[in-house]
């Protein structure tokens, strides 16, 4: 946006009578009124720019010459502001005046043609409407915007000297088309293919993120312009492997104009060699006993899906009666004979995968023996659980009863010491009571 004074010019009257002239009939009263109003006052007008003197497409382009008085618009100010817009929406054009004294205010297009001259329209455009006139402000609305509506527009005050300001309508493009195109639709584990992603004819030009699943991936960008319109390539090489099988590969566009995700996607389609795995279905218990019969199953899973499985034995052959079943391999009455490492083989187109199964025949009673070994030193932990206890109830009871039965003794030199004086006389008392020592008993336990 930007302002500027206009000079006065000498030439309105005559550009206003030629106006009215070639007018038409509604328009030439308004163009009169106005060359009146111009002779009475000044003899002072604008000029409209190069290739518009007096008679000069003055009606054609809808523009209309005025004249502006010496008195009007101090102090004034003429402003407005930039549009921005997504095409096929509605922009607004604001004019607005500060400290308005009712000078007129006009709007004209990027050609300088005038959209609206006070509350009046003399351009043949209905998509332009008024959607407010004072004398402080001139507002217009333009529905169903173009790429070709993009330019500046000036608001003109008539003053002196005449203001002049300019407001800049960006028009946003969303992409036109977005095409994601995978080299190939089909790819082998390990393969480096190449994804382009394309966003046709936006304005700006879009920013293109990849992604693989939820993982953001870093792609390759290329932008063409043509005619203000821009297309944007992005290229992503990628490297697959059998995880990736079915994983959407996302493009996503980013731009001012697209509100929320617009985004497009491919499925990977990745084939991969067999993975193989053995499983054994009989026994349950997993121990093979002589004279018990062995199961296995045999598991592969590719892309494609292997379509034929097969059995051997690894360093010898096949026993005779081992029974082959499709993925299913079954052997009766086992012996120390089969024993050895059988081996399952699958294979698609992408190449080929194995398992092994190492088998050893145990014999007859090895579960059995193991069973009656771990029963009997259950009991044998039991009985010395038993007499452990046993023993230690025994020490209780033992030491209880000599607790309560223990007796007590006085021996000679404690004969007298209670009723002597010292020690000395202990000892004569003791001395001189022997004959009572009947009367005093030893016991020693």
């Amino acid at each position: 946006m930007a302002s500027a004074v206009l000079p006065s010019g000498s030439q309105c009257a005559a550009a206003a009578a030629v106006a009215a002239a070639a007018a038409p009939p509604g328009l030439r009263l308004r163009l009169l009124l106005l060359l009146l109003s111009a002779a009475a006052l000044i003899p002072t007008v604008w000029p409209w720019g190069p290739g518009y003197g007096p008679g000069e497409e003055l009606v054609t382009s809808h523009s209309v010459c005025a004249c502006i008085p010496e008195y009007a618009g101090d102090g004034q100010n003429l402003f407005t502001k930039d549009v921005t817009v997504i095409e096929g929406e509605v922009a607004t054009i604001s004019c607005q005046v500060n400290k308005s004294d009712d000078s007129v205010i006009q709007l004209l297009n990027p050609n300088r043609q005038t959209i609206y001259f006070r509350d009046f329209r003399p351009l043949k455009d209905s998509r332009f409407q008024l959607l407010n006139f004072s004398s402080s402000e001139l507002k217009v609305s333009l529905t169903n915007v173009s790429i070709s509506d993009e330019g500046r527009y000036f608001c003109q005050l008539y003053t002196d000297p005449p203001q002049e300001s300019y407001t800049t309508i960006t028009v946003l493009v969303p992409p036109r088309n977005l095409m994601i195109d995978i080299q190939k639709d089909t790819a082998v584990e390990g393969e480096e293919i190449e994804v382009n992603c394309t966003a046709m004819a936006s304005k700006p030009a879009t920013t293109i993120r990849w992604f693989k699943g939820n993982k953001e991936l870093k792609g390759k960008s290329e932008v063409e312009e043509w005619s203000d319109m821009y297309t944007v390539t992005s290229q992503l090489m990628l490297k697959v492997h059998k995880e990736d099988d079915g994983v959407p590969v996302i493009c996503q566009v980013e731009h001012p104009a697209v509100t929320g995700n617009l985004q497009t996607q491919r499925y990977l389609e990745v084939q991969y060699k067999p993975q193989v795995h053995i499983q054994m279905t009989y026994p349950l218990q997993g121990l093979t006993r002589e004279g018990d019969a062995l199961e296995l199953t045999c598991e592969a899973i590719g892309k494609p899906q292997p379509v034929m499985v097969t059995w051997v034995r690894v360093d010898d052959e096949m026993p005779q009666h081992a029974v082959l079943s499709g993925p299913n391999l079954f052997i009766n009455n086992l012996n120390k004979t089969d024993n050895g490492t059988y081996r399952c083989e699958a294979s698609n187109i992408v190449g080929k995968a194995h398992s092994d199964y190492m088998l050893y025949v145990y014999d007859s009673r090895a579960g059995e023996e193991g069973t009656i070994g771990a029963v009997d030193h259950a009991v044998i932990g039991g009985v010395v659980a038993v007499v452990v206890f046993a023993m230690l109830c025994l020490l209780i009871i033992l030491g209880r009863y000599f607790a309560r039965h223990k007796g007590t003794y006085f021996t000679h030199e404690a004969k007298g010491a209670d009723d002597a004086a010292d020690a000395d006389t202990a000892i004569i008392n003791a001395e001189g009571g022997q004959n009572n020592s009947e009367e005093k008993k030893e016991y020693f336990i």
